[in-house]
């Protein structure tokens, strides 16, 4: 091992420990280890940035301007809204609502299918009295697994399909990934369907949803003590009668901005105190009466008029919010909005709620008015849990959105233009008739993934060109030695889920891409089987929340634990492993 595979190696690590640690945003993570690398010496200086200008970042980031305006034109809610149906079976409504996911998917980002479905689940549970645990990991599994069908359905494929691109001559097509992708998504969605929600554990699957739509823990919220308070002069623990009888908690005290310690239970409460409680949004409201509490804002005259609105949002992994507070964004001086409680998987903290760093999965109580709250909606990036509405904007120009895309991918799939140029039109042509309006246009990318991406290819063409990825396939080679290609093909697939269930999918097949091509040429095969096996194994992430976007954004509104996942996701992953391969070696001949 030369000195520069050595630091390469370490480097690699040290971006595995920080990914799975989670501490740090995975953007910043690989922005860091990219400028290691080039003060290193291990990227040269002037292949620095060369991974912002790559066409698989390029790719990504109008496939997200263009399900923007797919959002944006009606089409796919106004679908969506045909397909659900409360009054099914709940086998049936998972099979409806993940057959329509994985649709969605294949044409469109994952992520952005599951943002619109989200809701519209969610209001069938409440409708329906029941959990929406039950059905909501199934949907996101649904979306990940359509993504696998078309090249633009997910990250990992474009990587692929751009790194054949480079190593072979000729990048994969729209559809190159369809046979392999639509069997998994097939077997995918039956199983979820039929067995997988099954397999919750039961405290999520006999949760009563119309007491609780989300199934969530209570809020941690911050309440202030006005002038004129009836509990001015009483102590903390005086409350408990009062408390107790409108299912409420005060689990805490600030005073002058200072949380007194511990529960604060013999603090005397003086007005302009802050009472830290755990509440239901309803019991909140309760509580704010019978105590003669207010929110914090209101009696500052910083929230304006009568007609205000709680509603609740979950952080998206791309909202502007995520791994800041509501301080540090001037929610309430900026947007005149305010954060009244966060919900974190019924975990309390010790933070002040609007200076509490605020995490992807995270749903928060807001409260202002409807028309502040459609706003801070959009520009913060949140995804509102109740149907709202305002994405059905211009269903005058459904048709039109649609025509564009079809045309678009059309002429990219028979060869007439480039996939980046014909998704760049596309995503002028919405510009151009204001279908994504040019506000739009960059909030409509998730940045992370972009820097993410732009980072990590600069560090995987390193580790190609130190030879780092010979000696990788040369270790399972070597494990795999006497048995036939098709038995390293299962090894590699495995290793790449299993890396991809602990850290980003794009950035495992940054990785693996050139890792695939190496064992192939070690084997005098065809390298294709092996890059599509890299493909579908870097999507298929079901084991945890943080190994997929779309398992993070369900993790709060289902009131999903970390062991949750397992429990449906380790036997779809055996299950994807037991069909891909098969498939694969059927599809693309060794």
């Amino acid at each position: 091992m030369t000195s520069d595979q050595a630091l390469l190696f370490g480097l690699l690590f040290f971006v595995f420990v920080f990914l799975i640690w989670g501490r740090w945003r995975y953007d910043l993570v690989a922005f860091v280890a990219l400028l290691a690398a080039l003060l290193m010496g291990l990227v040269p200086k002037n292949l620095a940035f060369s991974g912002f200008g790559h066409p698989a970042t390029v790719i990504i980031a109008l496939v997200l301007v263009v399900s923007r305006g797919l959002s944006n034109s009606g089409v796919i809610e106004l679908l969506a809204r045909y397909f659900v149906d409360s009054s099914r079976r709940l086998a049936a409504h998972i099979g409806v609502m993940s057959g329509l996911a994985a649709g969605l998917s294949a044409v469109m980002n994952n992520v952005a299918a599951l943002a619109l479905l989200m809701p519209l689940d969610l209001q069938a549970a409440k409708k329906s009295g029941r959990s929406p645990s039950l059905s909501l990991m199934p949907l996101s599994f649904a979306s990940i697994l359509g993504g696998m069908i078309t090249l633009i359905g997910t990250p990992p494929n474009i990587v692929i399909a751009e790194f054949r691109g480079q190593a072979l001559g000729e990048s994969y097509k729209m559809f190159d990934f369809a046979p392999v992708g639509l069997a998994c998504a097939v077997v995918g969605v039956a199983y979820v369907a039929l067995i997988g929600w099954r397999l919750l554990p039961t405290e999520r699957r006999s949760a009563d949803a119309g007491k609780d739509l989300f199934d969530l823990e209570d809020y941690i919220a911050e309440v202030r003590v006005p002038e004129g308070s009836d509990i001015i002069g009483k102590r903390v623990r005086d409350l408990d009668d009062m408390t107790s009888k409108i299912d409420v908690e005060v689990v805490g005290l600030i005073r002058r901005g200072r949380r007194l310690p511990g529960l604060a239970r013999v603090a005397e409460i003086r007005a302009d105190d802050l009472l830290v409680i755990e509440a239901s949004p309803d019991s909140l409201e309760e509580a704010l009466g019978t105590l003669k509490l207010e929110y914090v804002g209101k009696g500052e005259g910083l929230l304006e008029g009568d007609d205000l609105l709680l509603t609740e949002f979950v952080v998206q992994e791309s909202s502007r919010i995520a791994g800041r507070s509501a301080v540090s964004l001037k929610l309430l001086y900026r947007y005149r909005v305010a954060l009244v409680g966060v919900s974190r998987q019924g975990r309390r903290f010790r933070e002040k709620v609007r200076h509490l760093t605020l995490q992807p999965g995270d749903v928060l109580l807001l409260l202002g008015p409807d028309e502040r709250l459609n706003d801070v909606t959009g520009q913060l990036g949140l995804l509102p849990l109740a149907d709202r509405g305002q994405r059905v904007i211009q269903r005058n120009k459904a048709w039109l959105a649609v025509g564009l895309f079809i045309a678009a991918i059309a002429a990219a799939s028979l060869g007439f233009i480039y996939l980046p140029i014909a998704l760049g039109c596309v995503a002028a042509a919405y510009v151009f008739f204001n279908i994504v309006p040019i506000r739009e246009v960059y909030t409509s990318i998730e940045w992370p993934v972009i820097v993410l991406l732009g980072s990590m290819i600069p560090i995987g063409s390193a580790l190609q060109a130190t030879g780092g990825t010979t000696l990788i396939a040369d270790g399972i080679v070597n494990v795999a030695t006497g048995f036939s290609p098709a038995i390293v093909l299962l090894l590699l697939v495995v290793v790449t889920m299993t890396l991809s269930d602990v850290m980003n999918n794009t950035a495992t097949a940054v990785i693996a891409a050139p890792i695939a091509v190496e064992i192939a040429n070690r084997l005098s095969v065809s390298p294709d089987p092996f890059l599509m096996g890299v493909a579908v194994a870097a999507s298929c992430a079901f084991l945890t929340p943080i190994g997929h976007k779309n398992n993070t954004l369900i993790m709060g509104p289902g009131g999903y634990r970390f062991g949750d996942y397992w429990r449906m996701g380790l036997p779809l992953e055996i299950l994807i492993v037991a069909i891909s391969v098969p498939t694969i070696l059927f599809v693309w001949p060794l």
